[in-house]
């Protein structure tokens, strides 16, 4: 059996230590429990006991993921998908969490509380061309369509 840095020679336990720490997607516990240098009929092993108790669950990762992604104005749309993808979790479970996620916020009035949280004193009318490219790209670089964007900072009044 091979032994890990720091946490003993139980895949099981090592992946309970880390899923105390946060929630994680089946693919980033394997990679990690494999970074500790346990076998892979081990770390199945472990995995399979942590779905088994309902410790590790794609779909509800997900789901918590694009909610907080879109609570903290992280992003939205392909961006959230990207970043689901990136984490190992599959196409279907990641289009379903966002749908679920997006269903609960209104995307344009997170627009404009990000608007007025990260930049409180723009003023799209009296701002140049830099300035108002700057402010678009942050929100297009969170996922945000163009549209969207240029209304919230049109529609925003001092």
């Amino acid at each position: 059996m091979a032994t890990s840095k720091s946490t003993g020679s139980d895949p099981f336990a090592a992946a309970l230590r880390l899923l105390t720490g946060r929630d994680r997607s089946e693919a980033e516990l394997r990679e990690k429990l494999g970074q500790f240098g346990f076998s892979a009929a081990a770390v199945d092993s472990a995995i399979e006991k942590c779905h088994g108790y309902d410790y590790l669950n794609d779909r509800r990762y997900a789901t918590e993921r694009a909610r907080a992604m879109l609570r903290n104005g992280r992003g939205v749309g392909i961006k959230i998908l990207l970043d689901l993808r990136r984490r190992g979790i599959e196409e279907t479970t990641a289009v379903q969490a966002l749908e679920t996620a997006s269903s609960e916020f209104d995307s344009n009035l997170l627009l404009r509380d990000q608007l007025q949280r990260r930049f409180p004193n723009f003023d799209f009318a009296n701002s140049d061309e830099k300035q108002r490219r700057r402010v678009v790209s942050s929100f297009q670089r969170r996922g945000f369509s163009l549209g969207d964007i240029v209304t919230a900072l049109k529609s925003v009044k001092d």
